[in-house]
């Protein structure tokens, strides 16, 4: 009878065990697909940004030092290869197309060119769509972060290589920017 009872015992640890396992790697695997999806909201972006820049810079010769940093940017964003190399690089490129838009201001007859329009409201509906999956990323990044650092499977966690990950956050540098409340002129 002993037997039997250290036999259920141990094949209930096991399955806990296995089921604990399948879901932290269901789990990783859900942050990577929401990365992904970024993945595929930069690239748009990244095919558009040389489309934008090309169509600025026939109004805005003179402004080569902000178009040039636009496109150095985007070429570090496309170029990065870890998930924290690309956050780094598409917060880089944000800033940068940042400094654009301001800087566009300026140029009343391009802001009324079709094709510039156009760009911009493509570039636009990128924007809002890579603001949904970075949410979704962190909301994935969430979920396993907490199921990591939970008992009991913060024990097995370790043991199988999981750790807590990195949420898409701003850079520090940006966040005094981000907060400062925006000016609005008439």
């Amino acid at each position: 009878m002993t037997l039997i009872i250290v036999i259920v015992v141990i094949a209930v640890l096991v399955f806990a065990i296995i089921g604990i396992y399948n879901n932290l790697v269901k789990l990783r695997n859900n942050r990577e697909n929401a990365f992904a999806d970024i993945d595929v909201q930069l690239k748009q972006r990244y095919d558009l940004v040389p489309q934008l820049v090309a169509t600025v810079k026939g109004y805005a010769e003179h402004e080569k030092e902000l178009l040039e940093a636009v496109t150095a940017a985007r070429s570090a964003a496309v170029n990065a290869n870890s998930i924290e190399d690309k956050i780094q690089a598409d917060n880089m490129l944000t800033s940068a197309l940042a400094g654009l838009k301001v800087t566009l201001e300026a140029y009343p007859d391009l802001k009324a060119n079709q094709n510039f329009l156009q760009l911009q409201g493509e570039l636009s509906d990128i924007e809002n769509k890579l603001a949904a999956v970075r949410r979704y990323f962190n909301s994935a990044t969430r979920e396993l972060n907490n199921a990591v650092q939970t008992f009991p499977a913060n024990i097995l966690a370790g043991m199988f290589g999981f750790h807590k990950e990195a949420m898409y956050e701003i850079e520090a540098s940006q966040r005094a920017a981000v907060e400062k409340a925006p000016e609005i002129k008439f």
